[in-house]
């Protein structure tokens, strides 16, 4: 059988497969068997409470789902208490996801939670910048460098930086989160989107636009983690529209060390396990020994694909 193990920076995965933050809860436990998975990544806590977004914060969609949830949370106290402890009883990594408003709450929430039963904290800083009139911290470079340099002086914690699909220059993203410190880089989030009632006439969201997940966006993540792969050193975690085994050996090829599932395990709770023994029976139908092999392993003609890399470094 093959050898799925993987290291995404110092942290060694008994496989590439893990949950996307937000998509995961301890009652998955009862679908599939956590000591299987590569990594436990719980959804995002802030270090304010926070309500969340106004109702209704889902509705289905052409090959995927929408979302404005608005990442709802009851702080880091209650978190260390009630949420973190039963992810901890398992023999798998544990990867904590923080969002924050502002570059100190960042870099303090993150010094908090750099505990020891902790092994990755995930910064998502997809999310609104209180301090940049509420544009994500990952939309620019200089935002991102700031953020993550931050991050990096207050922990020595392994961390990931989680971008977002809706940057414009996503390679330019990626080299400054590489350059402020980031161990690796999560890649991506949800696309933004909006979609309407054509009875009521009004939006489907109670926010209005939301996020995009599920096959739908595929294409688009597995571009940008091809160029970030092509664009930094450091592992890149591919995250967007994976649903089985063969969706996740794509992203491997495009660059990616590891992948995070979300929108499919809404659909089969079960599907990250699936992917598991997906992954096992592709590499043995393929004759691949170290599914570690395959990152990156894209076939592309040297001169076009020199070519596409000068042209994606210059439009990011």
């Amino acid at each position: 059988m093959a050898d799925l193990h993987v290291k995404v920076g110092d942290v060694a995965l008994r496989n590439p497969v893990m949950p996307a933050s937000g998509c995961f809860a301890i009652e998955y436990a009862e679908a599939l068997d956590f000591n299987r998975l590569g990594a436990l990544v719980i959804k995002s806590v802030s270090p304010k409470p926070r309500a969340g977004n106004p109702t209704p914060r889902v509705t289905e969609t052409h090959g995927g789902m929408m979302n404005s949830i608005g990442i709802p949370s009851k702080g880091l106290e209650h978190y260390r208490r009630e949420v973190l402890p039963p992810y901890t009883r398992f023999d798998t990594p544990v990867v904590v996801s923080i969002s924050a408003d502002t570059v100190d709450e960042f870099a303090q929430a993150i010094e908090e939670m750099s505990l020891p039963e902790v092994a990755v904290i995930e910064a998502n800083i997809s999310c609104p910048n209180l301090e940049a009139d509420g544009m994500a911290f990952a939309m620019t470079p200089e935002t991102t460098y700031k953020v993550v340099s931050a991050i990096r002086r207050r922990t020595q914690h392994p961390f990931w930086v989680k971008l977002t699909p809706n940057a414009s220059h996503i390679a330019a993203v990626a080299k400054a989160a590489e350059e402020a410190g980031a161990d690796a880089l999560v890649m991506g989030n949800t696309v933004l989107g909006m979609s309407i009632d054509v009875r009521t006439r009004k939006p489907k969201l109670g926010n209005v636009m939301g996020g995009l997940s599920g096959p739908a966006i595929k294409p688009i993540a597995l571009r940008m983690v091809h160029q970030c792969y092509r664009s930094v050193r450091i592992p890149v975690i591919g995250c967007g529209g994976i649903s089985n085994a063969e969706d996740a050996v794509e992203f491997m090829l495009a660059g990616a060390s590891a992948v995070q599932v979300g929108t499919a395990s809404f659909i089969d709770p079960g599907a990250m396990q699936k992917i598991v023994d997906g992954l096992h029976a592709f590499c043995d139908e393929t004759g691949v020994t170290h599914v570690r092999e395959l990152t990156g392993q894209v076939r592309l003609d040297r001169q076009l694909s020199d070519r596409w890399l000068r042209f994606a470094q210059q439009s990011g």
